[in-house]
């Protein structure tokens, strides 16, 4: 759960923040400097602290009563000297006009419809129009409703007159701080911060500030990282000192200076990766990007249809009955079929050619200037042309890494690179590290930023490959047979070749089984259409689950799948030998695989 602080006292309850000296805080802004506000959070007691409010929760109050006074956060690890608190901020002024333009998307189709005089129907005219005046009227309450405030040891959103809410999210709770800029964001000179929390990837658990400008986002990611690391560095510390009964250190620990010392400078970032141009020919080798065109016409086709028709419709044309059979008689007459079949035939050659196009095309618009920079706590990922985006990835949240490929970026040796990270949730999508791109220079990325994984992978036995071949090929072929019977040969023909082209599949997938261990990590690795093969640390295993079928039981197979509360949730080694799966997992983690093994029975001795 995210780490936020809220108060609620419109209830009269009591449980009112309270001043140094137990009166209720009642303080509005700038009547107590902020120096002096960070000077008493050592002085007041946690409990006077918290408002009444469990940590993790954010207080909203229907009536406007939440949130009227100043909240102190925690007081800062001992022997720390941090920023004090800055002042509270709004978000740019030109939000006001970005918002109504980002919003403008969803109104293309009437908008185009309107400008070429589509149409004119006066409920839409005015639903549009509604519509922007709403947008509007919304992005001015949120401009003067809306601030923030990055403390010592906290940022607090506070947004609402009617409605208030504030959430306070401690520093030392952030996991990542991103920065994303779309094209009208990019031409106002703004940006969009989002903080992620100790939650995970809800939205409702995040900070967000849209928009502020380029340089202040910069300079408030980078802020409050800084910060961040400041305050992990004194709990660090402060363990390590409690845990050797030593008295605090003022000097020699790094990132954790004595009273009155400057606070660390932040550590530079290392560029790991910058995409060379030749990097965005691999968009073609991607099924996805390759079916871009299609994806483009039936939108275009959609949109030219539906203009089409209203205009016809208002020139006095045929109503769409009408002209649907008017082209029906045209089709079916003499030589229709050919025109329409070459012109289909035509468009489509037109777009097979342009496929790789369209693909390299699509590929750079997301990825344009990809960059991989880090350095001690995160990994920065930076990519996209008309949206520029910027994760931040922790460190510590890594337990892996995950290597991606298809059958067509095989051809070319190429690979796609994830971080399996902790706490993504529904943002998986943040994890991605590098594009597709060469296996050995992913590779040598990989040894540098997380540690690459030296072991080799064990082949499954042979009876994995006859399941393969089951799989793959005895349906088509059965169902061949079922049509050859029915004298149905038009669908024979088909399911022939289909089981046809199982036999490669089946021997691919089988080629693609895998898993093992080089000490430090494991890997296992499946798949042929969309192969993965994911390398894990071997402490983030978290347990072990063993899946055997009818069938598997008799042929000495099972399913293992590691635990790891990362990523995907858990790794599965298919079709595994069973005895060899369960050496396999002792020797990973003996400590929780082999207390639940038989042991051998002891040997006579001879001399008995």
């Amino acid at each position: 759960m995210s780490a936020q602080d809220g108060t609620e006292n419109g209830g009269g309850n009591g449980d009112a923040p309270r001043r140094p000296d137990g009166r209720a805080d009642g303080w509005a802004e700038g009547q107590a400097p902020a120096g002096a506000r960070a000077g008493a959070q050592a002085d007041v007691p946690a409990q006077a602290r918290a408002d009444g409010a469990p940590s993790g929760q954010e207080a909203t109050d229907g009536t406007g009563a939440a949130g009227d006074g100043e909240q102190d956060g925690d007081a800062p690890p001992s022997g720390e000297e941090l920023s004090p608190d800055e002042p509270w901020q709004r978000l740019s002024p030109l939000m006001l006009v970005a918002a109504p333009l980002t919003y403008m998307k969803n109104f293309i189709v009437p908008l185009v419809l309107i400008a070429f005089g589509a149409t004119q129907n006066p409920w839409v005219l005015g639903s549009l129009f509604a519509a922007l005046v709403g947008m509007v009227a919304t992005g001015v309450y949120t401009w003067l409703t809306f601030r923030y405030q990055v403390g010592a040891d906290r940022l607090e959103i506070r947004r609402g007159w009617i409605g208030r809410s504030r959430r306070t999210i401690p520093l030392e709770r952030i996991r990542g701080v991103h920065v994303t800029t779309s094209l009208v964001h990019r031409v106002l000179g703004l940006a969009v911060v989002k903080v992620e929390a100790a939650a995970g990837g809800g939205g409702d658990e995040e900070g967000k500030l849209d928009a502020v400008s380029a340089d202040a986002a910069r300079r408030l990611r980078d802020d409050l990282l800084h910060r961040r690391a400041v305050l992990r560095a004194g709990e660090r510390t402060g363990a390590e000192e409690r845990a050797e009964g030593a008295a605090p250190a003022a000097e020699g620990v790094p990132g954790a200076p004595g009273p009155g010392a400057p606070e660390p400078a932040a550590a530079a970032e290392h560029v790991y990766f910058s995409m060379p141009t030749r990097w965005y020919s691999y968009g073609m080798l991607s099924v996805g990007y390759l079916l871009t065109p299609f994806v483009a016409l039936a939108a275009v086709l959609g949109l030219v249809s539906q203009g089409l028709g209203d205009l016809l419709e208002r020139m006095g044309a045929l109503e769409a009955g009408e002209r649907a059979l008017v082209l029906y008689r045209w089709v079916s007459a003499e030589g229709g079929v050919l025109v329409v079949a070459g012109v289909a035939l035509g468009l489509l050659l037109v777009i097979v050619l342009m496929m790789p196009v369209f693909a390299v095309v699509a590929y750079a618009v997301g990825h344009w200037r990809f960059r991989l920079v880090g350095g001690e706590e995160s990994l920065v990922t930076e990519r996209g042309l008309f949206t520029r985006q910027s994760v931040t990835l922790e460190r510590r949240r890594i337990r892996g890494h995950e290597l991606a490929d298809s059958p067509l970026e095989r051809t070319r040796s190429v690979v796609r690179l994830r971080a399996i990270m902790t706490g993504l949730g529904d943002a998986s999508t943040r994890a991605v590290l590098l594009p597709a791109g060469p296996r050995d220079q992913v590779g040598q990325i990989v040894d540098r930023t997380l540690g690459g994984y030296e072991g080799g992978l064990l082949r499954h036995p042979r009876a994995a490959l006859r399941r393969r071949f089951i799989r793959a090929v005895v349906p088509p072929a059965l169902a061949a047979a079922v049509a050859a019977a029915a004298g149905w040969y038009w669908a024979m023909v088909p399911l022939l070749l289909l089981a046809l082209l199982g036999v490669p599949l089946a021997v691919d997938r089988y080629r693609s089984l895998g898993h093992g261990s080089d000490g430090d990590r494991i890997s296992v690795r499946s798949g042929s259409l969309a192969r993965k093969q994911a390398v894990v640390r071997r402490e983030a295993v978290v347990g072990w689950y063993w899946k055997q079928s009818l069938f598997q039981r008799r042929a000495g197979l099972a399913h293992l799948t590691a635990a790891v509360g990362a990523g995907a949730g858990g790794y599965t080694a298919v079709d595994a030998d069973f005895a060899e799966s369960v050496s396999f997992a002792a020797g990973v983690t003996p400590e929780m695989v082999r207390p639940f093994l038989e042991e051998p029975p002891p040997e006579d001795d001879p001399a008995e």
